[in-house]
């Protein structure tokens, strides 16, 4: 692995940004139709990256899984866009939202990615209007936003509750424009199973046709993986179930440092699970929580339906706990409030893994149909999924593993250790540090994607010695038959449990050891634990059919067989870290009202993982250093 680089440009904060664009070599026109990109991920940051390397003149190879880029993960993002336009005049700024990022992530990312990003958010929200995103909007047409979670101010503009999928379809009317003038080749259903490097850079990629199973070789001048994170590892997440980590593992393999694994966000306002053989949790949006108050009851099994539960037998705990911003605490210390409340006898539902989000005060104060107006979507999804009416009786939430803020490891370019491999949105580690703002996901793979790589791949594009290849390269060769090697052998175990069954294994183990909280003791004993299950994985595992031709539980078998390494990187970095911090945290570090203790003294650095086959990884620290907001207690009290 090349020695950890930030690029962080010198000079004033406001001014990085812009004079390091102006700084960046350029790409001719002319020269732009001679070059080739693969973009591997087509939802927020692998759509709009796509569609404005086409529109500026590159040849784009765009790769999915699914069998149409409409069907990425961002379209389950339902709640909001964050961006620093101040239309409520209530004290907001670029500087502002500069500040809630990076105390929201406890002062474990840098400074100069989350300027840029609050600095850039602003065009997000022109660039959304004019591909015709249909924000809500109030009386006289200006857009409507609100508050979301660790924030005073309102910032989030939103699409009634399906955010995510508008803002999705924008990108994809985009991309489908660039594929339409020929500039943008689309390769549905194909999965990346390995890089190709030709010396020492990313020059293409493997990728297996899931209908055929024919695997094939492609080859370009530079690659980008925006394939998202990697919280499936716990079996039981608010991701879409092809969410998987292997794009960015085997990028990891060949050389890319994966930082701050264990940096995993858990959010409070989930559907408690409902069955043994569930595959995926549903999530409701944040933004709930602004009209919905969370509470339990006062005495431990109150067996009495919630509406015969006076306010005085109940226990507004965030309210309590969080007195300054309630239930709009943020979603690391909302996650574990929860936690704590249903760990100690006080939640409700099956098993007590619950709590309820109750809207009877907001119907009451401004009406049923003003509720219905801002939610009614989530309230019939719920209503659907439980058979509950949440306008008569309160939902039930309990918190689940979501955003994973690690990532491969990338400059201030958001290139990788890996020179011409660049990894944005969820997939790279950047902006978010140890918890991410609600609201910020979807912001930041839409920076990534139309305003930063689009710079940044031309600089490294105008700079590099890139010698002509063909797709039957040596390099390409030898990738093809580590993939080959790969299949033939999950084909050939034949054991007798599937790979669902040691996902599921996985996921609960990891869960409970390294899941909303982590002790040294548990970490220690996963770390035991998931080298035995991988071996019995490679001894019993059963894969049926063959890889000539369309086979799901082969493509499953591959991505739970990555997560069974993956997951041992995932413990070494929450052991490491002895401190808690955001979305990371150690039982052993807390303070005397449970809140997590950072030690900045030891800990306030990325912590890049190098990998080592055979051996545990080597870890890389690259510093961090706050000279515009100096870090302080986190305090949301």
């Amino acid at each position: 692995m090349t020695r950890l680089d930030s690029r962080i440009p010198s000079g004033p904060l406001e001014a990085k940004w812009d004079r390091h664009r102006f700084s960046e070599k350029l790409v001719s026109p002319n020269n732009k139709r001679k070059l080739t990109v693969i973009v591997v991920g087509t939802g927020l940051a692998g759509a709009s990256a796509a569609s404005t390397l086409g529109q500026l003149g590159y040849h784009v190879e765009c790769f999915c899984f699914h069998d149409s880029p409409r069907r990425a993960h961002s379209i389950a993002a339902q709640g909001g866009i964050n961006a620093a336009k101040n239309y409520q005049d209530d004290g907001d700024s670029v500087g502002r939202l500069f500040y809630d990022t990076i105390k929201g992530g406890d002062f474990r990312s840098r400074e100069a990615n989350v300027y840029r990003l609050a600095q850039v958010s602003t065009q997000i929200i022109d660039q959304c209007v004019a591909l015709g995103i249909p924000f809500a909007r109030e009386y006289g047409g200006q857009l409507a936003n609100r508050s979301f979670g660790g924030v005073q101010v309102s910032r989030t503009f939103y699409c009634r509750g399906q955010t995510g999928q508008q803002l999705l379809l924008g990108a994809y009317s985009a991309l489908c424009w660039q594929i339409e003038r020929g500039q943008v080749t689309m390769r549905p259903r194909t999965e990346l199973l390995d890089l190709i490097l030709v010396d020492g850079q990313a020059r293409g990629i493997v990728a297996r046709d899931l209908v055929t199973g024919h695997i094939s070789t492609h080859t370009a001048h530079a690659v980008v993986l925006a394939t998202g994170g990697y919280s499936n590892v716990y079996y039981l997440s608010t991701n879409a179930s092809g969410c998987n980590v292997t794009a960015t593992y085997r990028a990891w393999k060949h050389g890319a440092a994966f930082a701050n694994p264990c940096f995993t966000q858990i959010h409070p306002t989930a559907i408690p699970p409902g069955g043994a053989h569930q595959a995926k949790l549903t999530l409701m949006s944040e933004s709930l929580r602004n009209d919905g108050r969370l509470w339990v009851p006062r005495v431990p099994s109150d067996q009495r339906s919630p509406g015969d539960i006076p306010a005085a037998d109940r226990d507004y705990f965030l309210e309590r706990r969080y007195p300054r911003f309630g239930n709009l605490a943020p979603r690391d210390l909302a996650s574990r409030a929860v936690k704590v409340v249903c760990d100690d006898g006080y939640g409700v539902g099956p098993g007590g893994q619950g709590v309820y989000l109750d809207f009877s005060d907001v119907i009451e104060q401004q009406g049923l149909e003003v509720v219905r107006e801002r939610y009614g979507n989530l309230f019939d999804m719920y209503h659907r999924i439980t058979g509950e009416d949440a306008y008569q009786v309160p939902m039930r939430i309990y918190p689940a593993p979501h955003y994973t803020m690690g990532g491969l490891w990338v400059d201030y370019n958001l290139m990788s250790t890996i020179p011409g491999l660049f990894v944005i949105g969820e997939a790279n580690f950047a902006d978010h540090g140890a918890n991410r703002l609600g609201a910020s996901s979807l912001m930041q793979g839409l920076a990534d994607g139309y305003f930063i790589l689009p710079y940044t791949i031309g600089h490294y594009l105008a700079t590099a010695r890139l010698l002509p290849i063909s797709d039957d390269h040596a390099e390409a060769r030898e990738a093809i038959q580590r993939v080959t090697t790969r299949i033939n052998r999950l084909l050939t175990v034949r054991g007798r449990r599937t790979a669902a069954m040691f996902h599921r294994e996985l996921g609960t183990l990891l869960w409970n050891y390294c899941g909303m909280s982590r002790n040294e003791g548990g970490l220690t004993s996963a770390l035991r634990s998931i080298p035995t299950l991988r071996e019995e994985f490679w001894r019993d595992v059963m894969v049926p059919g063959s890889g000539e031709s369309f086979n799901q539980e082969l493509e499953y078998a591959g991505r739970v067989a990555d997560y069974l390494e993956f997951a041992e990187l995932l413990c070494h970095d929450a052991l490491h870290r002895q401190e808690s911090c955001g979305a990371h945290f150690r039982e052993e570090y807390q303070t005397e009202d449970g809140e997590p203790r950072r030690d900045d003294a030891h800990f306030a650095y990325v912590a890049a993982w190098e990998y080592r086959d055979g051996a545990v990884p080597v870890l890389h620290k690259e510093p961090l250093a706050f000279e515009f907001v100096p870090p302080t207690l986190r305090s949301y009290q």
